[in-house]
């Protein structure tokens, strides 16, 4: 229930990935965008190489069978992305009984929706852990590079902030679950924020109507409760008219100095008005450019426009997440996301030197809409992602070593500006070829284990639809239930406990 309403405390953060600086559209390859641009990629931090092979299997190599010698592109660039919604959305959708759109599956987002044990930095900015493991395919390898930052330092010492909630109350959010649990939030977090941040909120369904303007909460708690109890549904769902409604609000009521974020809750079921996010995207976008509003998507219902809710949310500058009953809703907004409302980190890119002399191929696994290109990398022009307090970030890829491969494989470099002053700072680790060819990745770490398993039930999803090649060493799905059943077991984490799960009714549902 906390839900959306945290959603809120949640904001103030900024944890998340966008922007316009990398190709989310999809529709041209990294590999010849980065030829139309010309010039050389910034150098790496250490190890040699040039670029971005995100996808091997795009020219075939991922089964082994073509001989080419490898290209001289040896860097990965991406902006960092902390969405979590695809995740959330696959396991409420396995639990119903059905198996998600594999266009709706983001490998990603399986990933970076659990826990991790990274060391943590002293200050603003990321630690740098790389490492790795075998996997059953023959020379091939998981590596992981993980990014964290330092958690908040309370509740009481973060801006205000200044959160338009622009609520969708069309008449597919009568649906149990939907805007009964969008007010329940909204009535706790309003209870939850501090006396020096502020409030408004937006209703739409065929038109908009701004219910309750920008109000300080500092006695007017009741004001804005009374709102949010006249949130009632109605008939069809015009997003247009609300997301343009909630910036129109947003500006009018900026604060300077307050963390200033549009917060917009729907299934994005939209029917009416522009129904393509593409109408929305440059007043989104001018928004934050020109004064700072970054978008927070909250997802909710069994039917869920999830494409359309993440291009407005990316776009936004902004994170998505999803959420599908109560005890999830308090998990997200009231214990992760208030913990998170520091920024550590704006436009953070990161970029990875694999070393050639010892690597053949690789694969950054997911990702598809987060590239950046290799020479854009410390052009802090372009946008990253924003990233707040307490938050990790994965990265999976399968590497193909070299035979006899020994010494330096990878380097991976953050970097990131600093959330005050805007300084670019930068921080990195490396991975050696032992790290890479000692055990197989059942025999790893729990936490390395997790994220090998997340990845893995991303790709038989993913691999329904077509057009994706499984990840190199991916285990069917029967032996993939034994393993996260035992991860569950092992690590007594709900979290991997819904994870297993799930395998179990992907496995049941794939027959």
């Amino acid at each position: 229930m906390l839900a959306v309403l945290a959603a809120g405390a949640v904001l103030l953060s900024g944890c998340s990935a966008s922007g316009s600086g990398y190709d989310r559209s999809g529709g041209t390859s990294h590999d010849s965008a980065r030829r139309s641009q010309g010039g050389n990629p910034a150098p790496a931090q250490s190890g040699p190489g040039t670029a971005d092979r995100a996808d091997a299997a795009a020219q075939g190599e991922d089964d082994g069978r073509r001989t080419e010698a490898p290209p001289a592109d040896y860097l990965s660039t991406f902006a960092l992305d902390v969405d979590t919604a695809s995740w959330g959305y696959a396991r409420r959708t396995l639990a119903d009984g059905n198996l998600p759109d594999p266009a709706t599956v983001r490998p990603e987002e399986f990933v970076n929706s659990f826990r991790q044990d990274y060391r943590q930095p002293d200050g603003n900015g990321f630690s740098v852990t790389v490492d790795g493991a075998r996997t059953d395919a023959a020379d091939w390898s998981l590596m992981r590079v993980g990014l964290a930052t330092r958690t908040g330092t309370g509740h009481d010492r973060r801006p205000p902030a200044a959160l338009t909630f622009v609520v969708d109350i069309s008449g597919s959010m009568a649906e149990p679950g939907r805007l009964d649990l969008v007010r329940k939030s909204l009535d706790l977090m309003t209870d939850q924020l501090r006396g020096d941040d502020s409030v408004a909120i937006v209703a739409f369904s065929g038109e908009a109507e701004t219910r309750l303007p920008m109000t300080r909460l500092d006695g007017n708690r009741k004001r804005v409760h009374d709102a949010v109890t006249r949130l009632r549904p109605t008939d069809s769902t015009n997003v247009e008219a609300g997301v343009t409604r909630g910036y129109d609000t947003a500006v009018e009521g900026r604060r300077a100095g307050a963390t200033n974020r549009v917060v917009l809750l729907s299934d994005a079921l939209a029917n009416t008005g522009a129904t393509s996010a593409d109408a929305l995207l440059k007043r989104i976008d001018g928004a934050r450019r020109d004064h700072g509003i970054t978008l927070f998507g909250v997802g909710v219902g069994s039917d869920y426009n999830d494409s359309f809710m993440e291009r407005l949310v990316d776009k936004g500058d902004g994170h998505t997440v999803y959420v599908s009953d109560e005890e999830e809703a308090r998990r997200v907004f009231c214990d992760e996301l208030p913990a998170q409302v520091e920024l550590r980190a704006r436009d953070a890119k990161a970029q990875v030197s694999f070393d050639p002399r010892n690597v053949e191929r690789f694969r950054l696994i997911g990702y598809d809409n987060r590239r950046v290109a290799d020479d854009a990398f410390r052009d802090d022009s372009v946008d990253g992602g924003e990233v707040g307090a307490g938050h990790t970030v994965t990265a999976l890829y399968a590497v193909r070593l070299r035979p006899g491969a020994s010494g330096h494989v990878a380097t991976a470099t953050v970097r990131w500006l600093d959330p005050e002053g805007r300084a670019p700072h930068e921080e990195s680790g490396r991975v050696e070829a032992s790290a890479l060819t000692g055990g197989g990745w059942e025999q790893a770490a729990p936490r390395f284990q997790v994220t090998a398993a997340a990845a893995y039930l991303a790709s038989a999803l993913r691999e329904r639809g077509g057009g994706w090649d499984p990840v190199p060493g991916a285990v069917g799905l029967g032996r993939l239930s034994e393993i996260t059943a035992r991860l569950a077991e092992r690590t007594e984490d709900p979290e991997v406990r819904q994870l297993s799960d799930a395998v179990r009714q992907a496995r049941r549902l794939a027959g």
